[in-house]
């Protein structure tokens, strides 16, 4: 299979919403994403992506029957417990499912962030190549 080159940004669809701006890190392990009002159920895990005001979000509740917990570093050097679940995506034409971290990303410019998980085996990062 063919790699395709991305940028250090790129529109992905997460979830059924549509054209959100994700960072490329090829520093980060796995994949993270925004989410809101995270709890625990009897059969696994509901969440909300994004946050109330953002354009993407909707307020729907996304219910994971199969999640993790892990140990992450945040790029401001904390560490953190955080949810992980398995999430479908379409990103450069691709469909595919890949994990993510559930974290809140207001402290950062962009909702999602992509890391070298979820590039393995499908894409190559040219940090010149510009955002489409």
């Amino acid at each position: 299979m063919e790699k395709k080159i991305i940028g250090a940004k790129t529109l992905v669809d997460i979830a059924g919403v549509l054209a959100v701006p994700a960072k490329i890190d090829t520093g980060a392990d796995t994949s993270a994403v925004w989410a809101s009002e995270v709890t625990e159920t009897d059969h696994g895990i509901s969440f909300v992506l994004f946050d109330e005001g953002m354009p993407y979000f909707t307020g729907e509740r996304i219910e994971a029957l199969e999640f993790k917990t892990t140990a992450v570093r945040s790029s401001y050097g904390d560490r953190q417990e955080r949810y992980k679940v398995k999430l479908p995506i379409v990103m450069e034409g691709e469909k595919f499912e890949t994990w993510f971290t559930l974290a809140n990303r207001a402290r950062n410019r962009l909702p999602i962030l992509i890391g070298r998980n979820t590039l393995a085996g499908r894409f190559l990062v040219d940090v010149e190549k510009e955002e489409k």
